[in-house]
């Protein structure tokens, strides 16, 4: 590879050295200049290229890494790798979020309002066959453990608005959704409080839903989404803490 192939970076001359060479690393690697499963130039070669101390190069490096934007490589013919970007990275930050500002339950409840119907009306749209199966399956799954309690009710709830989620096709929508499962299921307290009437209402709603998006009726699993939520918010809120629990 010839000196012209290599890629360099500019002289860094900043006061906060290592948060600015993280953030023209993190630029690039965005914006696919570095590709997933590439090696960033090692440490050597980014003290010479930007004229920063070794220490900030790798104290930009974990920075990178903490953000999930890559990886450490051991051995031989290791380094640091360009990590492709999925919904764990998300899912992570926004947790993070949640725990250190301590969101209110009511504005976690808002959000799901905002975005889940029109998650069903996309499902309703772009589900395939095996998606609408797996989505009557987390619902039967999720009704089996409210008879026999012997289940996560909470889990079974979220996972089953998970795989409607799922079946929209929007990218970006359902990273969010999964984003904020961990802090639903936290949040929840319908299995210790939640009334049989509640559980019953849940379910019925659920049915609806699928029976809409099994029709491929995108208005009708929209109204029937948001005015589950309503409901499920209604009652619900009432019950929960002010704010989301850290556990």
């Amino acid at each position: 590879m010839s000196d012209a192939d290599v890629k360099r970076l500019d002289r860094v001359r900043v006061p906060n050295r290592y948060g600015a060479l993280a953030e023209i690393l993190r630029e690039k690697i965005l914006a696919g200049e570095f590709a997933a499963g590439e090696m960033l130039p090692g440490e050597r070669d980014l003290v010479e290229q930007t004229g920063l101390s070794r220490g900030s190069v790798r104290e930009a490096l974990r920075v990178l890494e903490a953000e999930g934007l890559v990886s450490t490589k051991l051995g031989r013919y290791g380094g640091t790798v360009v990590q492709p970007q999925n919904e764990t990275a998300l899912g992570h930050l926004v947790d993070m979020f949640i725990r250190g500002r301590r969101i209110r339950f009511e504005a976690l409840l808002e959000t799901r309002q905002a975005i889940e119907p029109t998650l069903a009306y996309l499902a309703a749209r772009n589900r395939s066959e095996a998606e609408l199966q797996t989505i009557r399956e987390k619902m039967e799954a999720l009704e089996a453990s409210i008879q026999t309690g012997r289940h996560d009710i909470a889990r079974g709830n979220i996972d089953w608005h998970l795989s409607v989620a799922a079946a929209s096709h929007n990218e970006l929508l359902t990273a969010f959704m999964n984003s904020t499962a961990e802090a639903s299921v936290r949040a929840s307290v319908i299995e210790d409080h939640g009334s049989d009437e509640l559980r019953g209402g849940m379910i019925r709603a659920h049915r609806r839903v699928y029976e809409a998006i099994e029709a491929g009726d995108g208005d009708a699993a929209y109204r029937r989404m948001a005015r589950h939520l309503n409901a499920y918010s209604g009652e619900l809120g009432q019950l929960a803490p002010r704010e989301i629990e850290l556990d």
